[in-house]
């Protein structure tokens, strides 16, 4: 059969799983076909029951998959697979996605609001548009509350951000682990702060990746009950962008 994976990227993976003792890897083509199942369920944005019959059992599949994501696996091939990245700077932002109702009922960082259910995605990039990390939210939830544990292990890095994320003790917080700010102040701020404009139109790096990660119809509405399967399908989609 032709994969949808390259053999690059599926290089990159499997030595990684191969680690981990508490996956069971019957042959290196089983895992792949699964792997290949996650990738189809990811890019069409299907549900599993209609994953094609070439890919094993549905049920079996996804079973496989929810173990994963409540052992947060692909987080760590992720973060495993990403090396060099640049954090000279640094880019957080937020997406909201809306959420199916076939998510609703656990209720896991899911808001409701006048559009109807949504979950808002907290990002942070590198400079060269590398997702360091991820937190979900409820869409209404603003997006100053998820900065601090967002950045907390960066240090020595200039941090772009627009002006929702303008905040006193963020950016004292910053300046004390020797960060550079580069945020925009709000209109209602009485002395409006000096920011390098050249430096913050860098900022379009982390809208591009929100972009690219859209492209994948599983990121792009939320059909997953749980909050540990939707982050799941996110760092298995970054694996890609």
């Amino acid at each position: 059969m032709d994969y949808l994976i390259s053999e690059e990227i599926w290089q990159l993976i499997f030595p990684i799983l191969k680690t981990y003792k508490d996956i069971y890897i019957k042959t290196e083509e089983k895992l792949r076909l699964f792997i290949e199942s996650v990738y189809f369920i990811t890019r069409t944005g299907s549900q599993w029951r209609l994953l094609p019959k070439y890919y094993g059992n549905w049920n079996s599949n996804y079973k496989r998959f929810k173990r994963w994501s409540d052992k947060g696996i692909l987080r760590k091939i992720y973060t495993k697979v990403t090396t060099k990245l640049n954090l000279e700077i640094i880019i957080l932002d937020s997406t909201i996605v809306r959420a199916h109702a076939c998510s609703a009922g656990l209720n896991e960082c899911l808001g409701r609001s006048s559009g109807g259910f949504s979950s808002k995605i907290h990002t942070l990039v590198d400079g060269n548009g590398k997702p360091i990390k991820f937190i979900l939210t409820e869409g209404q939830r603003a997006d100053i509350t998820q900065a601090i544990d967002l950045t907390k292990d960066i240090k020595n890095s200039v941090v772009l951000a627009d002006k929702s994320y303008d905040s006193d003790n963020f950016i004292n917080i910053l300046k004390e682990r020797n960060c550079t700010p580069v945020i925009p102040s709000k209109k209602n701020r009485i002395q409006p702060r000096e920011f390098e404009r050249n430096i913050y139109k860098e900022r379009n790096v982390i809208e591009r990746f929100f972009g690219k990660i859209k492209y994948f119809r599983r990121i792009f509405s939320r059909f997953d009950k749980t909050a540990s399967v939707f982050l799941s399908f996110l760092y298995f989609v970054s694996l890609f962008v």
